[in-house]
């Protein structure tokens, strides 16, 4: 059965109109009167819908159950600081299949310029559609959260994972080597740029608890690294070949 995601507020209602985003959706699959598909509201909830009316413009469901899921993915914080170019999109669309459950985008001294505040705005809120999608396409039932783009500084004094692995060449483990017996609460992973973090910002992320990791001899790209990191963990902790251990 299709699933799609709808906002919180929508998904109380016994009669739902469709977004236009998911009401393109459903014109590419063709479906029609009748049909029957999954509401999510992306925290968890989500209906069982048969579609009432449906055309180009407008579509309505009406609801015939209501139920739960949960999100099996160990929780994985990306902080991801930006890359070049649209490499970011390729970061949220991937991260958010392999159980990503927030992404920190971030400066960092060698990040790509600063864009307008308005392009900002634009950027984020197709960063959020990309993440519905993936999540839709990867059959996530809760979506992962997206901060606001910030600082390294800010993104370290926020952080409360109890698992921080810094992802960085020079001086650091292998990162097989600092993994707790024990399931840890949760995992912040803290990607560089095209450039690296520099000597002062693996100092500082080391000063909030980080433990600077290397995956061994090869050097990944800013944009594959991170994808590293959230299989191994969602691997050793995670839902990756089975449901997470309680």
């Amino acid at each position: 059965m299709h699933r799609f995601f709808i906002s919180p507020d929508d998904l109380r209602n016994d009669h739902i109109s469709l977004p236009e985003e998911v009401l393109r959706h459903m014109a590419v699959l063709r479906l029609g009167k009748g049909a029957e598909i999954l509401l999510f509201d992306g925290i968890g909830n989500f209906c069982r819908c048969r579609i009432e009316h449906l055309d180009r413009q407008t579509g309505k469901v009406v609801v015939l159950s209501r139920d739960m899921e949960r999100d099996t993915a160990f929780p994985i914080e990306l902080m991801q600081a930006l890359p070049k170019a649209d490499k970011m999109e390729l970061v949220l669309q991937k991260g958010t299949e392999l159980g990503v459950s927030r992404f920190t985008p971030l400066y960092a001294s060698r990040s790509v310029p600063r864009l307008a505040v308005r392009r900002e705005q634009q950027r984020r809120e197709r960063w959020l559609r990309i993440i519905r999608e993936a999540a839709r396409q990867s059959r996530r039932p809760v979506l992962p959260s997206l901060s606001d783009i910030c600082s390294l500084d800010e993104a370290l004094a926020r952080c409360q994972s109890e698992l921080r692995l810094m992802l960085w060449e020079e001086g650091s483990q292998p990162i097989d080597t600092v993994f707790p017996q024990r399931i840890p609460e949760g995992a912040s992973v803290l990607v560089g740029p095209e450039g690296g973090f520099s000597d002062e910002e693996a100092d500082i992320a080391r000063r909030h608890g980080f433990v600077t990791v290397l995956f061994g001899p090869r050097i990944l790209r800013s944009e594959t690294a991170g994808f590293a990191a959230a299989a191994i963990l969602q691997y050793r902790y995670g839902d990756l070949g089975g449901e997470r251990a309680s």
